[in-house]
């Protein structure tokens, strides 16, 4: 464990500089980071990374590179041209401790209307303990957490001995693709840590989302006369989708399979998160898509959980005299993730652990999620473990969404812990930091 001296300097710098760390948050939370538009708040992050004295590598994500690897997730009419990574490389000049990646990731979800927010998505309040706006608690506020614990160190007066890459990417919110080009640009490190909004315990298990398109092509015709001919493409969609959504009865009977699920009441969550179609109320529509996200468990294939989603919209479309010579086209326009569940992380556990009994005095406690994170590329396709551990955070991708600043401060003071005896520190005459 580290020295109390060296810990209780730590914690006092992250004390320090924390105003400054809410207002870096509430500046990064007011650039709208939605896909595809997430070049400014990259630019923002790329100028602090530089300000610290920090190698900046910033890039475009190249999405045949990716194409062939593990882990990538499929893009179906998305531009990648300002799908743009940024790392901050911290590399000692004598390296003598454990590397270490920070990952977080910039991209939001959308606002939804902009009337129902109390105030403007992207026009971040403080209010009591809590920070509001979009990507306010997922993930800026564990992205800014991340700098600003590792500033804390160096503030204390100490030499970092490891390398260290803060990474803010994007596409964490629809495919990963973004992690996932930091390892193909070949960024490694003895750890990683993703301080996504979980709670500030460790994630012992997440589950794999896939997303899937449904089109349905109709028969148009006149309202009046679809009774006897045509065929209401829309209509036909609901058909379809209650055959889907027979899939997630049958995949929550098996959560007892995975013991890190068994007590949740529905594990793979299968959402219709979008629908499209119609022209014209008189007239019958003539197509409709549907959009919807599922989950698999941790050791689940994703093409074999493929394969059951198009066998349910075969099966839908037999049982149907218009569907049977019409069948609907499945498409994979995003997640296509495998769930993980953290092993051989032992003494990354233990040090994690030890940093946050010193900032919490409590031991650390772990929980798995219904959900995914980032986490998932280190762990299952670089060999290296990674350890979720985040602030907590309220109404993530609704309205309204906040984060508690009480545990943000508290999750930096751990993170920066974790970095000192992670990485290792001495002494330093010259790097001491005041930004």
């Amino acid at each position: 464990m580290l020295d109390p001296a060296v810990a209780t300097a730590i914690q006092e710098a992250v004390d320090a500089a924390f105003d400054r760390q809410i207002a870096f948050t509430q500046e990064l939370v007011r650039h709208p980071s939605m896909r595809g538009a997430e070049q400014t708040a990259q630019d923002f992050m790329a100028a602090a990374f530089r300000a610290r004295g920090l190698a900046v590598d910033r890039w475009t994500i190249d999405v045949d590179a990716l194409r062939g690897l593990p882990g990538f997730a499929p893009v179906v009419d998305v531009s990648y041209e300002n799908a743009l990574n940024v790392v901050g490389a911290y590399r000692p000049e004598t390296p003598g401790g454990r590397s270490l990646i920070l990952n977080g990731h910039i991209d939001v979800v959308p606002t939804g209307a902009a009337e129902r927010w109390t105030s403007g998505p992207f026009d971040p309040r403080v209010e009591g303990d809590w920070l509001y706006g979009r990507g306010a608690g997922d993930m800026k506020a564990g992205l800014a957490a991340c700098l600003f614990a590792f500033d804390a160190v160096r503030a204390a007066g100490f030499r970092i001995a490891g390398t260290v890459y803060l990474q803010s990417v994007v596409e964490e919110e629809c495919t990963g693709n973004g992690a996932l080009a930091c390892i193909e640009r070949g960024y490694r490190a003895d750890c990683a840590i993703v301080p996504e909004p979980l709670e500030p315990k460790l994630l012992r298990a997440q589950v794999g989302p896939i997303w899937f398109r449904i089109t349905i092509e109709g028969d148009p015709q006149h309202a009046s006369g679809f009774q006897s001919s045509g065929a209401n493409a829309i209509e036909k969609a609901f058909l379809v989708w209650q055959r889907v959504k027979e899939l997630e009865s049958k995949w929550i009977a098996r959560k007892t399979e995975h013991p890190h699920f068994a007590d949740m009441a529905n594990p793979v969550r299968l959402n219709l998160g979008k629908i499209r179609g119609g022209d014209w109320p008189s007239s019958v529509p003539s197509s409709c898509t549907i959009e919807g996200r599922i989950a698999i468990y941790p050791g689940w294939n994703p093409a074999d959980a493929c394969q059951e989603i198009e066998a349910a919209v075969r099966d839908a479309a037999l049982e149907d005299p218009y569907l049977s010579n019409h069948p609907p086209i499945v498409e994979y326009h995003g997640f296509m993730a495998e769930g993980m569940v953290l092993t051989g992380a032992e003494e990354p556990e233990r040090v994690l652990a030890d940093a946050h009994m010193t900032v919490f005095g409590e031991t650390l406690q772990e929980h798995a999620t219904p959900a995914t994170t980032d986490g998932r590329f280190f762990g299952l396709y670089q060999g290296t473990p990674a350890l979720v551990y985040g602030p907590v955070c309220e109404r993530a991708h609704d309205f309204d969404e906040r984060v508690d600043l009480r545990s943000v401060r508290q999750v930096t003071k751990t993170i920066a812990l974790f970095v000192a005896e992670w990485c290792g520190v001495e002494p330093a005459r010259t790097e001491a930091l005041s930004l």
